[in-house]
């Protein structure tokens, strides 16, 4: 079923993220790390479907999207970019992305953020954050997506790699088979992976080497 809905207010997170807030469809509900198809409501661009996972919590009077844009590309994120309050985008039913199993480590890369911020609100809200670290990489400091939250959240349980910056303030290099052997202290736990592919792809055979289950694993490439 598709819902058109108007986007009530755009937020500049990171240079080159934007946070959309939109109305919500009565009877509208997500499971947090769930995604749905959205398009924009102008006449080239509807049938132009993006799947994006919600960054709001389900109990939210709003739906919010947290969505990387590519200028570059002459694409939905491009004209995603032009859109201003009062616009109207189409959204689909909600369907399972990332689903949330018990506590664990969360590896992400880049937008690859955007399914756990749902999740990590939700257990926040349900005080059941406890048990849970990030790892989260990214090419340069000013790339990390709402850092300031999610240090409030995790505190020392987010550890921050940065793949591209000589200067950087974090943990220079990448996620690897020696980074998780150093930081992570039971490969028994759950595992929840989200970023470029080919990044998903080898920490998932890393993490089997070191002795993760492959039931344990879950990934979803942005």
């Amino acid at each position: 079923m598709e819902h058109t809905v108007k986007i009530k207010a755009i937020d500049q997170v990171t240079h080159n993220v934007k946070s959309f807030k939109l109305e919500k469809p009565d009877d509208y509900n997500f499971t947090p790390g769930h995604a749905t198809e959205v398009s924009i409501n102008k006449e080239d661009w509807k049938d132009e479907k993006r799947p994006f996972t919600f960054t709001s919590l389900n109990e939210s009077p709003d739906l919010e999207f947290t969505i990387k844009i590519y200028p570059d590309h002459h694409g939905v994120t491009e004209q995603l970019d032009k859109l201003k309050p009062g616009d109207e985008l189409i959204i689909r039913d909600t369907w399972g992305a990332i689903d949330y199993h018990g506590p664990g480590y969360i590896i992400a890369g880049g937008a690859g953020i955007t399914p756990y911020l749902a999740i990590l609100r939700d257990l926040e809200r349900k005080n059941k954050l406890r048990g849970n670290s990030l790892f989260f990489s990214n090419s340069t400091d000013k790339d990390i997506i709402l850092k300031n939250e999610l240090d409030k959240m995790l505190g020392n349980e987010v550890t921050y790699v940065i793949t591209d910056q000589e200067d950087t303030k974090y943990h220079k290099g990448y996620i690897n088979a020696d980074f998780l052997k150093e930081n992570i202290g039971d490969f028994h736990k759950q595992f929840y992976v989200c970023g470029p592919p080919k990044m998903t792809k080898e920490i998932s055979k890393t993490l089997q080497k070191l002795g993760a289950s492959p039931d344990a694993i879950q990934l979803d490439d942005q």
